[in-house]
């Protein structure tokens, strides 16, 4: 198979805590649901990789302990930036998708390296995530990586221990399995397409290919 499916366990414990362990709110005193259609549009909050005027978008939602986003990063994106992303005919927005714990701590960990470093740090996270997923103590692993990032061991904890932050990290997957039924990471949206699983690069070409000639 070439994606990572939720674990059934993780799926339980979602339904069966209603967010109140992985979320940290009540389901039903929380945010009030997004549409399909909001979350296929790119927001003043979402990182853009490439031009914001892009005719092409692509959403990515991922996790960082996800072999296969991995793969796509490190494999499949490099040609998407080369032929379509640096060029201006597509933008690409990665969109947190945490299967883990981990997942969450390394999200939050780019998210704190600020706009202008985020991508960096996703892709150097996705590069070394045998080294710091797999650890005896990923949070160790992590404080390194962000150290040699620019993070202090003091910012490190303060990003690791920020609610607010943690709380958006997992109301964007929230809000993606409930509106957009995302059931396995990667998953992908271009201009609307759906795409599941690290499709090789010749299937975003497609698909983009048809956007752009779609008057």
């Amino acid at each position: 198979m070439n994606i990572r499916k939720i674990t059934p366990i993780l799926g339980v414990l979602v339904v069966a805590a209603a967010a109140v362990v992985f979320y940290g709110c009540d389901e039903k005193k929380g945010p009030a649901p997004v549409s399909a259609e909001a979350l296929l549009t790119v927001s003043p909050d979402d990182i853009v990789l490439g031009s914001r005027d892009a005719p092409v978008t692509i959403i990515e939602y991922a996790s960082l302990t996800c072999p296969h986003c991995a793969h796509f990063d490190l494999e499949t994106l490099p040609k998407l930036r080369a032929a379509y992303i640096d060029n201006g005919k597509a933008k690409l927005v990665f969109r947190d998708f945490p299967l883990d714990e981990w997942a969450l701590k390394a999200s939050m960990l780019a998210h704190c390296a600020g706009p202008d470093r985020f991508y960096g740090f996703v892709d150097v996270l996705f590069s070394n995530q045998p080294q710091w997923a797999h650890a005896e103590d990923p949070g160790a692993a992590l404080a390194g990586i962000a150290k040699i990032g620019g993070i202090g061991n003091d910012e490190f904890t303060r990003c690791m221990n920020n609610a607010a932050l943690s709380d958006k990290v997992t109301q964007t997957r929230f809000d993606a399995e409930k509106a957009l039924e995302i059931e396995s990471t990667p998953t992908f949206f271009v201009n609307g397409e759906k795409l599941v699983g690290a499709q090789p690069f010749e299937a975003f070409e497609a698909a983009i290919e048809k956007s752009l000639s779609s008057p």
